[in-house]
């Protein structure tokens, strides 16, 4: 083979490659890879993989090549389903390190959008681990900001549970940015992952509740909200099923509650339908309308007694002046 072939396109055994053990991408759909092998079927390994080659003695002494990949770990997977003997490669020269084959792998599964975040926030995170690469230098070579390679880094930093939840689709990477808000409040961070999954909170609204949850850490610090004030909010929000929060003014206030979709806003309203609207005024008069009922039939049965006692005396009377000498006549 001749020395410099970066160029050519060879079909190599598929036998004879091996996956690249700094692959960043761990995990592979089964449905999709059976959809390419029936499409590699039909029409072939349109795209090239891209390993590297070396020579290995046998036991005998003789020599045989043995090929690494570097890209196209799907398509070669796919390959093996669809029963290929041989797949189309361009072979890469030279020896490479072990950083580099990572680099190549990152980019090319990065440009093919096929690390899922979770991969992609691992891969970063050996680059810099592992490779002593700093944020700015990862970005350049990916050809994205530090902003963005730092980021990614940090979602590493959730638990498990919600990194489980992200990788599996049942929240998107745009719901991490809120939920990383609320690292140093674990509690309130669970209660909104939860919200995500049940409510379906999209992005906008996660990041609406985080930022108020901020908010509020900085009320209680900043200004002692009133102890009555935080128990009206939990009893409302425990109430209703949604976060309330109550704001005291100089002059009245306001009741703020958050809602999550059209039929929670619904459900909300239905509830507050149902109670008889009453003004301060009106609760005090039927206090005392309920005083002033109790109070008469108070009265009323303290009658009752006296003119009970009152016939009782008076028939013992009778009783006793029937032998009154009087009553005797001749």
């Amino acid at each position: 083979m001749p020395g410099n072939y970066e160029d050519k396109i060879f079909l190599i055994e598929v036998e004879k490659i091996r996956p690249n053990p700094f692959q960043p991408r761990q995990e592979f759909n089964n449905e999709r890879l059976r959809d390419l092998a029936d499409s590699i079927r039909q029409y072939g390994v349109l795209q090239p993989l891209v390993v590297t080659r070396k020579e290995v003695e046998r036991e005998d002494g003789s020599l045989f090549s043995e090929y690494e990949l570097i890209a196209g770990e799907r398509r070669w997977r796919a390959s093996q389903l669809a029963g290929l003997k041989q797949v189309p490669a361009v072979i890469r020269t030279g020896d490479q390190s072990d950083k580099e084959k990572l680099e190549m792998a990152i980019i090319e599964n990065l440009q093919r959008e096929d690390l899922n975040p979770i991969e992609r926030a691992q891969a970063f995170f050996r680059l810099i681990k592992e490779f002593n690469l700093t944020h700015i230098e990862v970005a350049k070579r990916i050809g994205r900001s530090r902003e963005y390679v730092s980021n990614t880094i940090r979602i590493l930093n959730l638990p498990q549970e919600m990194l489980d939840a992200l990788a599996s689709g049942k929240i998107s990477e745009g719901h991490t940015r809120p939920l990383l808000m609320l690292t140093d409040r674990p509690q309130e961070q669970i209660t909104i992952f939860k919200e995500i999954i049940f409510k379906r909170l999209n992005v906008r609204d996660t990041e609406n509740i985080a930022r108020r949850i901020a908010f509020d850490k900085i009320r209680k610090i900043e200004t002692l909200v009133e102890p009555e004030i935080l128990e009206l909010e939990e009893k409302l929000s425990e109430k209703y099923g949604n976060r309330v929060k109550v704001e005291k003014k100089e002059k009245g206030g306001r009741v703020m509650i958050d809602w999550s979709s059209e039929d929670d806003l619904k459900r909300i309203l239905r509830m507050m339908s149902e109670v008889k609207p009453q003004s301060i005024l009106e609760v005090k008069d039927e206090i005392n309308s309920q005083e002033q009922v109790v109070k008469e039939e108070f009265e009323i049965d303290t009658e009752n007694v006296k003119e009970k006692n009152l016939d009782n005396r008076e028939s013992k009377d009778d009783e006793e002046n029937l032998y009154f000498i009087k009553n005797f006549s001749v």
